[in-house]
């Protein structure tokens, strides 16, 4: 009875070190998810769950190397699909110029990924 206990409770523990694991990183403006403990979060990080952030086409940041794969939890098919998305729907951005106007009312020089055109200053 003593040896079922101690399964369970080794079961557990391992069970939810799977699910924690499965929360990751990014950053406002960035194409790569982190670890919590990246030093890349200093300045913003948003929780994401990992299977979405795979489905977006982030790509894992090679410094902290967070995990690449969804955990064995979910369906080999599911992720598969969401290999199979990536190519269309991904992330990337190409930058422009920013649309914005200095005070000397000339066209920013900067380059933005932003939807709405501006950088970050304006």
């Amino acid at each position: 009875m003593k040896a079922l206990k101690v399964i369970l409770v080794i079961l557990s523990i391992i069970f939810v070190s799977a699910v924690s694991a499965q929360d990751v990183y990014t950053t406002k403006t960035g194409e790569k998810y982190h670890k919590n403990t990246c030093r890349y979060l200093k300045d913003s990080k948003y929780k994401v769950d990992l299977k979405k952030v795979i489905e977006l086409g982030y790509e894992a940041c090679k410094v902290c190397k967070p995990p690449s794969s969804v955990s064995k939890l979910t369906s080999n098919s599911s992720s598969l699909a969401t290999r199979n998305n990536k190519t269309t729907s991904s992330k990337k951005y190409i930058a422009t110029q920013c649309t914005g106007k200095t005070k000397a009312g000339q066209r920013c020089k900067r380059m933005t990924k932003n939807a709405n055109g501006r950088c970050y200053q304006h």
